[in-house]
C-alpha cells in the first residue's frame, strides 16, 4: 500500500481499529511517538492495557524473544500491541529481520505491531518492503515555515485559539524541537486559563527565549512594504546568528508565494501550500496586492543577484543585504504607485 500522511493515519484509526503492522519512520521523534500513542489508544482498552502492551528496543531484543512476544495472543481483549523502537536495527541481518518478515507473509489475528525507525536515507529492501506492505507513515522534521501551522493545529486540538503572530513568535523562540514546543504550549495554556486564546503578548510574557527580531516578522516587513522596519531589524537578525544566505532563501520562498498569489489568487496559493502552511494564504494574498507581476519577477532577480554576491563577493554580508533592501524598496514603491 502507498505511504499515507499523518492526518490519514488519524482518520484511519478514528474509523476503527484496523490492526496489522504500522511502520513509522523519519527524523521527528516527537511525531513518531505521538502517532504510536494514537495507535495504542485506538486498539487497547485502559482496563486491559497492561496485559496487552509490550514495548521493546530492537537493539536489546533478540529475534526469538521478539517472535515469542508477537505470537502471544491477546488477554481478555481483541488486540495485543507490540511497539518496537529503533527498528532500524532489525535490518542488520537476515536473522534479525526474520520475525518481521514472517509477520508480513502471514498477518496474525489480534496483533498490532508498531515499528519506529530512523532510516538515514537507507535503501534496504527490508524497509522498502515495510513501506509497501505495512501501514507506513513518514515523519520528517518540520521546516521553519511549517512550525507555526503545526502549533496552531496543536492548540486547536486542546480547545485553544493560537494567533498566527503568537505561533510564529513561539516557533522562532524554540525552533523545531516539538517536545519543548509542546511544553511551552502547556505553560501558555495554564497562563491564559479560561480565556482560551493565546496572543503574542502572552508568548512574550511566558517564553523567556524570544528573539529580539523575529525572522518571519522581518520577512513580512519586506513583502509588506515596511522597509524602515526591515532595515532596522536586519543587523539584529545578523547579530542573532542569521546568515545573509538564509535570509535570502527565506525571502525567495516568500516572493515565490507572492508571485503565485498574484497570478492565481489566494485559492491557488492555498492549494500549493503544505497542510501546515495553509494559514499563510490570506496573509500572503494581501501582501501580493502591493506587487505587480513584472515587479515580482524583477524582485526575484534581485534576490538571485544577492545570493550570488553573498557566495562570491568580498562585500560584507550586511552591505549586500542592505543593498538588496534598497532594490526591493524601489520595486515595492513602483508597484504601489502603479
Amino acid at each position: 500500500m502507498p505511504l499515507i500522511a499523518a492526518g490519514q493515519l488519524a482518520m484511519r484509526l478514528a474509523a476503527g481499529s484496523p490492526g496489522g503492522i504500522f511502520f513509522l519512520f523519519g527524523d521527528d521523534e516527537y511525531l513518531k511517538e505521538r502517532a504510536a500513542a494514537q495507535i495504542v489508544a485506538a486498539h487497547l482498552d485502559p482496563a486491559t492495557r497492561d496485559f496487552n502492551l509490550d514495548q521493546l528496543r530492537a537493539p536489546d531484543t533478540d529475534p526469538e524473544t521478539l517472535a515469542s512476544i508477537a505470537h502471544t495472543p491477546p488477554m481478555m481483549a481483541e488486540w495485543r500491541v507490540v511497539v518496537v523502537r529503533e527498528a532500524q536495527a532489525l535490518a542488520a541481518s537476515a536473522r534479525s529481520r526474520a520475525p518481521i518478515e514472517t509477520l508480513l507473509d502471514r498477518q496474525l489475528p489480534g496483533l498490532v505491531l508498531v515499528l519506529l525507525a530512523t532510516l538515514e536515507r537507507s535503501k534496504a529492501q527490508f524497509f522498502e518492503r515495510l513501506k509497501r506492505e505495512a501501514v507506513a507513515v513518514e515523519f520528517p522534521l518540520l521546516g521553519d515555515a511549517e512550525l507555526p501551522g503545526f502549533l496552531i493545529e496543536s492548540a486547536a486540538e486542546r480547545g485553544l485559539e493560537l494567533d498566527a503572530d503568537a505561533a510564529r513568535a513561539l516557533a522562532g523562540a524554540i525552533g523545531a524541537n516539538l517536545g519543548i514546543l509542546m511544553q511551552e504550549l502547556d505553560k501558555l495554556e495554564h497562563y491564559v486559563g479560561e480565556r482560551r486564546r493565546i496572543g503574542r503578548a502572552d508568548v512574550e510574557a511566558v517564553v523567556s527565549a524570544l528573539p529580539r527580531q523575529d525572522r518571519w516578522d522581518w520577512f513580512d516587513s519586506v513583502t509588506g512594504g515596511d522597509f524602515a522596519a526591515a532595515r532596522k531589524g536586519l543587523p539584529v537578525l545578523l547579530d542573532q546568528g542569521e546568515s545573509g544566505v538564509g535570509l535570502v532563501i527565506g525571502l525567495g520562498t516568500q516572493f515565490l508565494r507572492l508571485a503565485l498569489a498574484a497570478t492565481g489568487g489566494e485559492q491557488a496559493l492555498a492549494a500549493a501550500l503544505l497542510p501546515n502552511q495553509k494559514w499563510l494564504a490570506s496573509r500572503v494574498a494581501r501582501q501580493a496586492r502591493r506587487w505587480s507581476r513584472g515587479r515580482l519577477d524583477n524582485a526575484i532577480d534581485d534576490l538571485l543577484r544577492a545570493d550570488r554576491l553573498l557566495k562570491s563577493s568580498p562585500m560584507g554580508e550586511r552591505a549586500i543585504m542592505e543593498e538588496l533592501l534598497l532594490r526591493l524598496e524601489h520595486r515595492s514603491g513602483a508597484a504601489a504607485a502603479a
